[in-house]
């Protein structure tokens, strides 16, 4: 097999036309008018659990474009911590009660939401409204209709959303999507996509369907995502079942979920999303080749290989590449490459994906 390595292509030369991404238009002329343009954007974590602690505040130290500014937890304990271990002042810590004071903080540009998605909305809108960008962590919300809330609040105040989807950032992303764009290995016929872990927690959130938790929510948006972008089009209907092996885990909420989706030009995608199965990989069968990515949407590692060749970008830290090219494009007033309108594509397919695993019935896409 030729093994030379191909250049990734950018996420936003794959947008569909007419999908209503947020238009640099909607920011005001200058977004920092009211002083002088900073070099770095200044983010608040909201939510001090696993997410940001072991992972975003570590990224932010390695950030270029943004960094660390402040913190909202409902913690005592954490907000020390937190004071301590980042050198964080205490006029930029606040509690879920002062939250609202945060938009009298030239400090904070940014308002990076890392809570259950069933909080998602609340406080993306209160981000808005205090006169901050947003970074929402996946899922975006818990419906469509919380969606269209938190992308009309960013609108109104000229705040730009990005939702966290860390992996369009990664090249190893966007070269399986470059494929689909360019035809590459020519028409996608057949996908298998699927990302889980074993989550044994029964008092996590995780695993309260109230909260936002399940597998679909949590890990099945990762396949679903690595379906849609390795198709290149979005599916017009799909069919779904929930599994539960661990009822006394799973009480409300989906242990695993498998779904397929079907794609206006035919191709076929079956995927999973767990919360039982340790498993991350994307298989695509093209007219004229395959892919396989084992991992494809890892933390790190993630790489695999196609007809085309080896498909090995390293990443130092995703993270931080993330909020590094997030924080550029509202210091250059550019569309967001995830805005709020990406994270909602994903939430109207979930919701479908719900509702065919409940009646049994295969449910079209408009």
């Amino acid at each position: 097999m030729d093994t030379k390595i191909i250049t990734p292509f950018s996420r936003r030369d794959f947008l569909v036309a007419g999908t209503g991404i947020i238009t640099a238009s909607l920011f005001s002329p200058n977004i920092f008018a009211l002083g002088k343009p900073k070099d770095r954007l200044g983010v608040a974590l909201v939510g001090l659990g696993y997410y940001s602690t072991d992972l975003l505040a570590p990224a932010l130290q390695k950030t270029k474009n943004c960094y660390l500014a402040g913190i909202v937890t409902g913690s005592p304990e954490k907000a020390e911590t937190w004071k301590k271990k980042y050198n964080i002042p205490d006029k930029n810590i606040y509690d879920y009660k002062s939250f609202d004071q945060i938009a009298n903080n030239p400090d904070i540009d940014v308002i990076y939401i890392v809570l259950p998605p069933s909080m998602h909305k609340e406080y993306t809108i209160r981000a808005a409204k205090a006169g901050k960008h947003v970074f929402c962590e996946k899922p975006m919300a818990m419906n469509v209709k919380e969606c269209e809330e938190m992308i009309k609040a960013c609108n109104d105040n000229k705040r730009s959303l990005s939702i966290g989807y860390r992996c369009q950032h990664d090249p190893n992303t966007q070269e399986f999507m470059r494929i689909a764009k360019e035809k590459s290995l020519g028409n996608v016929q057949l996908i298998s996509c699927a990302a889980g872990y074993k989550e044994s927690r029964a008092g996590n959130w995780k695993v309260d369907r109230a909260m936002g938790g399940g597998a679909m929510y949590d890990m099945g948006v990762y396949a679903l995502q690595g379906a849609r972008l390795a198709a290149g089009e979005e599916p017009v209907s799909l069919t779904a079942e929930h599994v539960v092996n661990r009822p006394e885990i799973f009480k409300n909420a989906d242990e695993i979920t498998h779904f397929q989706l079907h794609f206006p030009s035919g191709a076929v995608a079956n995927c999973t999303g767990s919360h039982g199965i340790n498993t991350n990989f994307l298989k695509v069968n093209y007219d004229k080749g395959s892919l396989h990515m084992d991992n494809f949407s890892a933390y790190t590692g993630n790489k695999g290989e196609s007809t085309l060749g080896i498909i090995n970008f390293p990443v130092d830290n995703q993270q931080a590449k993330q909020m590094d090219e997030d924080a550029m494009a509202i210091m250059q007033s550019k569309p967001q490459m995830v805005p709020g309108e990406e994270g909602m594509r994903d939430i109207r397919i979930v919701e479908a994906i719900y509702q065919a695993a409940k009646t049994g019935k295969t449910v079209k896409l408009a």
